[in-house]
């Protein structure tokens, strides 16, 4: 099933800013939210929705690639979505916003959460983002591809299952009680202020590792090399970034995996030079072929083709192919190839080819006399292959 367009999942236009997203967000969130809406999988489907659409249009950089590309720029994994985090990670992920609708706990408890009485939820760490690079060749933009990657990133401790403690066994944080929080009291001119923060000895767990596992000690992660695949879609232009959700570092403890932001480096190619979906190719032809015409072979991605060259075929002038260029990366067609013709001129000649020319050179049919349009084509053609 087709994903729905971001905007629309949220009544929103494109130029809506940051504050509007936030409350089209709440209201989404609050009319969805599996606790009021029990048991109904389209409601908490809608309530998934929104939280992709709201995860990508808060975030500036997929935003952009976004709007630039569609969902096609994401591949796939812009947002939550299947597959992606699960109801748990969305209150986590956008816990500012949950705090004040829900009072800072998932569950509604008879919708009290909104006088602040909702359970304070553990904070869950998230992992860091990686960056890669990935070089591609015109061929492989052409078709799409499938690369298999080895990244040197943060795992999940095997030893100890990512939970950093040896046999897995906790204790109660006797700093905060169990609490996650601890609580300061201070005195001023105004009188007693009590200000609560997280407790600096469990992290906000409420509880600590009795026994830190060794190989890991106690962090739960650990550096190893993993492959992992990346399906680049067709149509990818150089300088565009691939996320691929929670294939970034491990988190300490269990926690939430980061995101792997992969940027395409498109490397160049020995015959066609590219513009968006278009390809470019400098055809050279011999004097006699653009003067008495005849047929051509000429490359593509795809193999070669045949194109007709008329008799007085001057040099700069463009064959387009239709659709012989590259895919669009949101799948609405082709890009075409462009082919300039290029009238290639010996360097020496033999004195019977000189004297042949020079006899051709005299009559009125060889004399050079471009129209004005014809010239300022040519002058275009000269700065775009130049």
């Amino acid at each position: 099933m087709a994903k729905r367009d971001y905007y629309e999942v949220l009544g929103v236009s494109k130029d809506a800013s940051p504050d509007e997203l936030k409350k089209a967000y709440r209201k989404m969130a609050l009319k969805y939210h599996p606790d009021r809406n029990p048991g109904d999988k389209d409601a908490e489907e809608k309530f998934k929705e929104a939280a992709e659409a709201y995860d990508v249009l808060s975030n500036p950089d997929k935003k952009a690639r976004y709007d630039q590309f569609g969902h096609a720029g994401l591949d796939g994994q812009g947002g939550f979505g299947a597959g992606g985090m699960n109801m748990d990670d969305i209150f986590t992920h956008f816990g500012d916003i949950f705090g004040d609708i829900f009072g800072g706990g998932r569950g509604f408890g008879g919708f009290s959460g909104f006088g602040g009485g909702g359970q304070r939820r553990r904070p869950v760490m998230r992992g860091s983002n990686l960056r890669i690079k990935v070089k591609l060749t015109l061929e492989e933009i052409d078709k799409g591809c499938e690369k298999k990657i080895k990244v040197n990133k943060y795992v999940p401790c095997k030893t100890c299952g990512g939970s950093g403690a040896r046999g897995n066994v906790y204790e109660t944080c006797p700093h905060c009680h169990g609490s996650g929080t601890v609580i300061e009291v201070k005195r001023t001119i105004l009188g007693q202020m009590q200000t609560q923060s997280v407790c600096p000895h469990c992290g906000g767990q409420g509880q600590i590792i009795k026994d830190k596992c060794r190989d890991c000690n106690g962090e739960g992660i650990v550096r190893s090399e993993e492959i992992i695949t990346i399906n680049i879609p067709a149509g990818v232009q150089d300088g565009m970034q691939l996320s691929l959700s929670g294939k970034g570092n491990a988190a300490p403890r269990g926690g939430v995996p980061g995101d792997l932001i992969v940027l395409v480096e498109e490397q160049a190619h020995d015959l066609f030079d590219r513009q968006e979906a278009n390809l470019y190719y400098n055809l050279f032809v011999t004097f006699s072929t653009a003067a008495l015409g005849g047929s051509v072979e000429i490359p593509t991605l795809n193999g070669k083709v045949k194109v007709k060259i008329d008799a007085g075929t001057p040099s700069g002038k463009v064959l387009r192919l239709r659709g012989k260029g590259l895919p669009s990366v949101n799948g609405y067609g082709r890009g075409d190839l462009l082919v300039c013709i290029n009238v290639w001129v010996p360097k020496s000649l033999s004195r019977e080819e000189k004297t042949l020319l020079e006899q051709l050179g005299a009559s009125p049919n060889f004399q050079p006399n471009p129209t004005r349009q014809e010239r300022g084509f040519f002058d275009k053609m000269k700065d775009l292959f130049n």
